[in-house]
């Protein structure tokens, strides 16, 4: 498949608070055969720690 599914972009930056839905999310974007760009980022709201990951779609990376 050369382009995402669905219509999504080939660069999407998933952000959320650091728990299993979160997680859940990011997986869900590597089953649908993206890819993670770097490593996370981390910052804290002052109550929760809040993650965001990029991930690429193979054929623009």
């Amino acid at each position: 498949m050369s382009q995402p599914p669905d219509g999504l972009p080939a660069y999407r930056v998933l952000t959320g608070p650091d728990d299993a839905a979160f997680c859940r999310r990011v997986s869900e974007a590597l089953a649908l055969g993206y890819r993670l760009h770097e490593g996370p980022a981390l910052t804290c709201n002052g109550e929760n720690v809040i993650v965001a990951q990029a991930v690429l779609w193979p054929e623009t990376s």
